[in-house]
């Protein structure tokens, strides 16, 4: 019998950053509202299942504007884990929270970095390229 393989090629039309800040989620995200003029909104937590490992619960905001959306994700899953690494990017674990950008936000993408430097409540910012990530696959929804 002859089998087939299913190659699926996902496109990561979005630009990456991990934050580094020891503020909780929701006073990131009132600052991030502030120095953008954008409304991030708590949405449910994101549940992913892995089969017989366990479950990564992230906490996630979002802006949806016209063109784009800009997410916030907390890297580490919110509760206790039974995983061996609880992140959402176990990549870049040692960053705190991950932005994702998308679409024609360009307002946002042009000076994003230096903005993100602004609000006092980052430490540390920088840009990820989702093709050179592992666990790229986690980023998409």
């Amino acid at each position: 019998m002859k089998s087939f393989r299913l190659d699926v090629e996902y496109d990561y039309d979005f630009d990456l950053y991990g934050v580094v800040s020891s503020s909780k989620e929701h006073t990131l995200a009132w600052a991030l509202n502030k120095y953008f003029r954008i409304r991030l909104i708590k949405q449910a937590d994101l549940c992913i299942d892995f089969l017989n490992k366990g479950r990564l619960v992230i906490s996630n905001y979002l802006h949806r504007a016209e063109h784009g959306t800009f997410r916030l994700f907390r890297n580490r899953s919110v509760g206790v884990s039974t995983l061996a690494s609880p992140f959402l990017v176990p990549d870049i674990k040692e960053y705190d929270y991950v932005i994702q950008v998308t679409g024609g936000l360009n307002q946002f993408q042009q000076g994003l970095l230096k903005t993100l430097n602004a609000v006092p409540l980052v430490q540390y910012v920088r840009p990820f390229d989702p093709q050179s990530l592992r666990y790229k696959e986690n980023l998409l929804f």
